[in-house]
């Protein structure tokens, strides 16, 4: 056999080949967007974050995550988050599940759900079965009943709406107790 015939068969084997071994393999590639439809789960996480000037922001502890990179998604069991201002504990939060939307920029916490509020005038607890919190907007709220119990009242609220950059609340259909100071 002619060394030119042989040296055009390997080439020709060698094509073929390769061509069938790359484009059979294309179709299990992974492609980049198919990794953003992973869910991830991770358990026992201790979460520190910081704004843009570098001080403490939120610290948090949660029993068990899930998250949904695709859809933008997370679910928390027992989370228990303390919000800073200027480096001090300014609220805290404790729910049995929160739900986070949109990379959390909102959250839904559910069952026994525990806010407090600390100020300079004492600390106001509020406690619910829902609220709905927009934590880079440090907005909170629910339509669901409210248990307020503040230094000097006591009163339940058919919802709420509250700014903690202002230190404003909005009740609803208050029933309860004022004895100020």
């Amino acid at each position: 056999m002619d060394t030119k015939v042989l040296y055009v068969t390997a080439v020709a084997i060698a094509a073929i080949g390769g061509g069938y071994y790359y484009y059979s393999g294309s179709g299990k590639k992974l492609d980049v967007d198919s990794s953003q439809s992973m869910k991830y789960s991770a358990e026992g996480i201790q979460l520190v974050q910081t704004d843009e000037k570098g001080n403490l922001h939120v610290r948090a502890h949660v029993d068990h995550l899930e998250q949904d990179l695709q859809r933008k998604t997370s679910q928390l069991s027992n989370l228990n988050a303390s919000m800073f201002q200027n480096n001090q504990v300014d609220s805290t939060f404790f729910a049995k599940e929160a739900r986070g939307f949109n990379d959390n920029e909102k959250v839904i916490l559910t069952g026994d759900v525990k806010a407090t509020k600390i100020g300079d005038s004492g600390t106001m607890v509020f406690l619910t079965d829902e609220l709905t919190g927009y934590p880079k907007q440090r907005l909170f709220e629910t339509n669901h009943q409210v248990t307020v119990n503040a230094p000097d009242a006591e009163f339940i609220s058919q919802g709420l709406k509250a700014d903690l950059n202002q230190g404003q609340y909005e009740f609803a259909h208050i029933r309860g107790k004022y004895v100020p100071n």
